[in-house]
């Protein structure tokens, strides 16, 4: 067993599921290791590894910029994103049998990839991004194509309050009829957030119904402030 996924494995994957099944998130603590954290970030300035880079405000997307890895991945990226996976999967296959949706995902990561290739997903998603200060992410789902796995994660490089000040992880919900509601997600260096790619099951009155999701970063005030974005699906 690989020391990535016997830490996965002692995660507390019944809190993990509830928090998500009430709220659309959950943190899970400590996933990474501060040198693995600065490990990570320092690839940023090395294009080696990567497959393209995307300033947002050419596109609209906020300010700031990220850089998708390319394969193979790090192997920290790796062993996380298939580690990741198989438990995620279990609460993917819950979420859709309650939403009436027909898609399932297989136990294991590499199955679910073959899938997305078979479509024409060959692309890899997993992201390393950069702020620095007035940088923000806006509002957003990252779908890259028809093949989607519902959940993902981000995992924050830098230690707030030393390395940056603001640029806090907020999540958006809208229910069907209702404004939406706004949750920010406080996270420490090393500290994962599991969301909602675009929608989940919220249990109602007269069964589950469906609300959607969207993620972004609120601006940052001073610093650098690095995460890594786990997508578990590739790209067109």
């Amino acid at each position: 067993m690989s020391v990535m996924k016997n830490h996965i494995d002692k995660i507390a994957w019944s809190t993990v599921t509830a928090d998500l099944n009430s709220n659309g998130c959950a943190v899970i603590e400590n996933l990474l290791t501060p040198l693995q954290c600065r490990q990570l970030a320092a690839l940023y300035p090395d294009d080696n590894g990567f497959r393209s880079r995307v300033v947002m405000a050419r596109h609209g997307f906020g300010k700031g910029e990220y850089k998708y890895f390319s394969y193979p991945l790090p192997d920290t990226i790796a062993s996380l994103r298939t580690a990741l996976y198989s438990p995620l999967a279990v609460i993917a296959n819950d979420w859709n049998a309650r939403m009436g949706l027909d898609a399932r995902y297989p136990a294991q990561h590499k199955d679910f990839l073959a899938r997305c290739h078979e479509a024409g997903q060959n692309r890899p998603t997993p992201l390393l991004l950069q702020y620095g200060p007035g940088d923000y992410n806006c509002l957003h789902q990252d779908l890259y194509g028809d093949l989607v796995f519902p959940l993902q994660a981000t995992v924050l490089l830098s230690e707030p309050g030393s390395d940056f000040t603001g640029g806090e992880f907020v999540l958006t919900e809208q229910r069907p009829r209702m404004q939406s509601r706004v949750q920010v997600v406080p996270l420490r260096m090393g500290d994962a957030v599991i969301f909602a790619v675009h929608r989940r099951p919220v249990a109602g009155t007269r069964g589950d119904y469906r609300v959607t999701m969207r993620h972004g970063v609120s601006r940052l005030h001073t610093g650098q402030r690095h995460t890594v974005g786990l997508i578990f699906h590739d790209a067109k």
